[in-house]
């Protein structure tokens, strides 16, 4: 990847999560997002379940059509990046949200706890790797 490919791709972010808050009228944290697919009260499930889909579509897009792609794998054993996971999970309802939510949305309408909240992702993210490349 390019610095090119970071900027077309964060500006893709930007446009998508933009475009999702006006048609929603909800921030589009994924944590949010899926969260709520999985409560029974949740009267708006459609959009939830389509946007997660389309997620799910790109991705898998993107590894068809880019040779580059195929060479993002884990680097980890499935054990600890299911770990991971399920820390990161319990991290977003910890957080009230995700780095998608506070990261992208929230900073971009420079909400004060959202800056906030991803500093600490972007602190604890590092000591996480830091701890784990020396202790592995």
């Amino acid at each position: 990847y390019t610095f090119v490919n970071a900027i077309v791709g964060g500006m893709l972010i930007g446009v998508a999560s933009l475009l999702a808050t006006v048609l929603s009228g909800k921030v589009p944290g994924i944590s949010g997002v899926c969260g709520r697919l999985l409560v029974a009260a949740t009267r708006d499930k459609a959009w939830r379940a389509l946007f997660l889909l389309a997620l799910i579509a790109g991705a898998a897009l993107i590894f068809a059509l880019s040779p580059a792609a195929a060479l993002f794998r884990p680097m980890r054993p499935l054990g600890i990046v299911a770990l991971a996971g399920l820390l990161v999970g319990f991290g977003t309802r910890l957080g009230r949200g995700c780095t998608s939510g506070h990261g992208v949305c929230g900073v971009g309408t420079a909400a004060k706890d959202s800056i906030v909240a991803t500093f600490i992702f972007i602190v604890t993210a590092m000591a996480t790797v830091l701890i784990y490349n020396r202790v592995t």
